[in-house]
């Protein structure tokens, strides 16, 4: 069915007199009597009773207009959308980022790049745990990534960004909080949250610190959960610094280790477009900035 086919039969329900409604939508009689029967065909059901002098709406046709209408709604709505998005920005870039890092780095980036060209649109759609597939599929043009999981995928380009660091978090109150930086024997009789999405360096870690200290530990299953349980004051937890929203609810400090996780950005290996090469080189100059992650 296609929209012309809506809007007949939106103004058939309107009327419900097929002479009326061909005048209004400036068509003929029959050309509106062979669109809508189609449309009726098409979908399997009757929307208009026709055995009778006049013209009535089936229940399930009355059913199926109101969907329409809401339908015609959302169309109409996406159509004004588009138009006002067209008359504004003429590029767009699709970039995927862990949604705590993006809320500090991202708006950063937006201006700058809006500052030398405000005809970009950039659309994060903060969807980092299934990143990598919708990169893949050309969803995204520019994906957050850590180097080891995306070392082996071909036809992409890989773009260092910084080796993030790995950090215990603590509320603000505890007393390792005033420590500029955290040693292995710091961690003894406190509880650890570990597991859930960490990395391989940051397990690597993690599984040191329970084998060698006197620690309590239980698995989490993502890091929301993780800060839940610091926040709560039940537990501390190592986290890699990418995932700092720098919102200063938590004290990040560094961790004496020598495990760190190599961020980069990846771009599609096809996609040869300036602005993008310009967007990344921006992001990576906004993060060599920032001291947790100057190079």
């Amino acid at each position: 069915m296609n929209t012309k086919q809506i809007d007949y039969i939106l103004e058939l329900a309107e009327t419900l007199n097929f002479n009326r409604a061909a005048e209004n939508l400036y068509i003929s009689q029959p050309t509106l009597t062979y669109q809508i029967h189609s449309a009726e065909q098409e979908i399997g059901f009757t929307i208009f009773d026709r055995s009778n002098k006049k013209t009535s709406i089936t229940p399930a046709g009355l059913q199926f207009v109101a969907s329409l209408r809401g339908i015609r709604a959302e169309l109409r709505k996406a159509i004004e959308q588009g138009q006002n998005y067209s008359s504004i920005y003429r590029e767009n870039i699709r970039i995927v980022l862990p949604i705590r890092s993006a809320l500090y780095f991202l708006p950063q980036a937006i201006r700058e790049i809006s500052d030398s060209d405000s005809g970009i649109l950039i659309s994060p759609p903060f969807d980092w745990d299934h990143g990598i597939d919708s990169f893949l599929q050309g969803e995204q043009d520019i994906l957050f990534a850590i180097k080891d999981e995306v070392s082996h995928i071909p036809d992409i380009r890989i773009h260092d960004l910084f080796d993030s660091r790995i950090y215990l978090v603590v509320r603000k109150d505890d007393l390792l909080a005033k420590k500029s930086l955290i040693e292995p024997e710091d961690l003894d009789g406190r509880t650890l949250m570990v597991g859930g999405p960490s990395q391989a360096p940051l397990r690597q870690v993690q599984q040191r610190m329970i084998e060698t200290q006197k620690i309590h530990y239980f698995n989490s299953d993502d890091h929301d959960t993780s800060l839940t349980n610091v926040a709560a004051g039940r537990a501390i937890v190592l986290s890699p610094g990418f995932l700092n929203d720098h919102n200063e609810e938590f004290c990040w400090i560094p961790f004496d280790c020598e495990e760190t996780i190599p961020c980069v950005l990846c771009t599609h290996a096809s996609d040869n477009r300036a602005l993008i090469t310009n967007f990344i080189e921006i992001i990576q100059s906004i993060y060599h900035r920032h001291p947790d992650f100057a190079v």
